[in-house]
């Protein structure tokens, strides 16, 4: 098992580049179960995640080749087990996306329920709900959903909450079934966008994405794709904050700008000047950085994904802050660390009051989920002596060599063993 070690105190400075959206990436190469066609998928992070949806693609029965483009041969799918394993899908949620699809296009499958999550229940309820709307008939048992349809049918669905999963999974679906559907309350994440150019692309009739309402025409079958996955707004929204804290002075290129409105505009708020440029976004830390207010929301709102990094942007600032987290009730699982570190919070209920200026001292720490062990690293490189941040496979579910980027803009760090587990 490796961690992260870092002398923190050292400004920021230099270019660095964006890679593809982890979330847009897996929910597409779901998609290539839809044809029996070959897919590409280029611009591809090389992250755990990523190779753990492969994995699940091969064991369903596909040919994937390749890292940073990634080609999908599904022709061998339908003899396959249609079944997606507890070992998979138990490592990451997105898995339980492949039911659309599979359903789509096979009539049955049978998916692993995903069990708990660090940051929260997470059900799947949505997605079930939704699936039978179609048509679905679904039985729970044994650890496992098994659903049947000869093919799905068009239908009215309003999802009871925002769900981006369920979205993408019902969305998926909907593009072999016969006749319209008409998705309400979805979510408007940019990924559940970037889904929909790419399942056009391949042939579906999918109109609305990115609005609160998705209609899809169903067709009786699509073709393969080949797409570049837009690039990362969390990377580029962490990095943004490293930037901010460290008072430095970095190019994000390729910066997903139109995606990252509500992030930029608190680092604003706090004092950072974020500038569009010919090559790229450039983010300024301030000398001294301002408190700030923050409560995630679904998309175009603030990130729930972003809140453990603005988080040590908020200790870092001069003054009090308060940090709401209404989307997932166990995300504040990162303050522990942090005030071990020195960071002065307190949490009540959903929210958190931050109270900034205190000097952040380097300690041993423990990732317990992929943002909250950004946000850790993030302390590191402000904090005073040495921070060493464990159980880092966290990390490498959404961040490609982190530590390398940040070694580019003169941060000191490394990655190393770890003797203890």
């Amino acid at each position: 098992m490796d961690k992260i070690v870092i002398f923190g105190g050292e400004r920021l400075r230099g270019e660095a580049r964006i890679h593809g959206a982890k979330n847009a990436a897996l929910l597409i190469q779901c998609a290539a179960l839809l044809t029996e066609r070959v897919s590409t998928l280029r611009h591809v992070p090389k992250l755990s995640d990523i190779h753990t949806m492969s994995s699940l693609l091969t064991h369903l029965g596909c040919t994937v080749e390749g890292d940073r483009t990634v080609v999908v041969d599904p022709t061998q799918v339908a003899d396959g087990p249609l079944e997606a394993p507890y070992d998979l899908v138990k490592t990451m949620r997105a898995a339980v996306t492949v039911m659309g699809p599979l359903l789509a296009r096979y009539g049955h499958c049978r998916v692993s329920l995903p069990g708990g999550c660090a940051i929260g229940a997470r059900p799947i309820d949505q997605h079930l709900r939704g699936l039978e709307a179609l048509g679905a008939k679904i039985v729970l048992k044994h650890g496992y959903v098994e659903l049947k349809a000869r093919r799905l049918r068009g239908a009215s669905f309003v999802f009871d909450t925002v769900t981006v999963g369920g979205t993408q999974n019902l969305m998926m679906a909907a593009t072999l079934a016969k006749g319209t559907s008409r998705l309400e309350n979805v979510a408007r994440e940019p990924e559940v966008e970037e889904l929909a150019i790419v399942l056009n692309k391949m042939g579906a009739r999918i109109r609305g994405a990115g609005t609160s309402m998705i209609e899809v025409e169903g067709v009786d079958e699509l073709d393969g794709f080949d797409h570049a996955v837009v690039p990362d707004r969390i990377e580029a929204g962490t990095l943004a904050v490293a930037a901010a804290i460290t008072r430095g002075n970095v190019v994000l290129v390729d910066a997903p700008v139109d995606h990252m409105h509500a992030t930029l505009a608190k680092l604003e708020e706090a004092g950072a000047e974020c500038r569009v440029e010919p090559g790229g976004l450039r983010v300024i830390g301030p000398d001294r950085l301002e408190p700030i207010d923050v409560s995630t929301r679904p998309y175009p709102g603030f990130p729930t994904d972003m809140q453990a990094q603005m988080m040590v942007l908020a200790a870092c600032a001069d003054g009090q802050s308060l940090i709401t987290e209404t989307i997932f009730e166990n995300r504040f699982m990162h303050v522990p660390e942090l005030c071990r570190m020195g960071a002065e919070i307190t949490v009540q209920g959903n929210s958190a009051v931050v109270r900034g200026g205190a000097r952040l001292t380097g300690a041993e720490v423990m990732a317990t989920d992929l943002r909250a062990s950004a946000s850790l690293v993030l302390a590191g490189l402000v904090a005073s002596g040495k921070t060493e941040v464990r159980r880092v496979y966290h990390l490498d579910r959404g961040y490609e060599s982190i530590e390398k980027r940040l070694r580019a803009l003169g941060a000191k760090i490394q990655r190393r063993k770890d003797g203890r587990a």
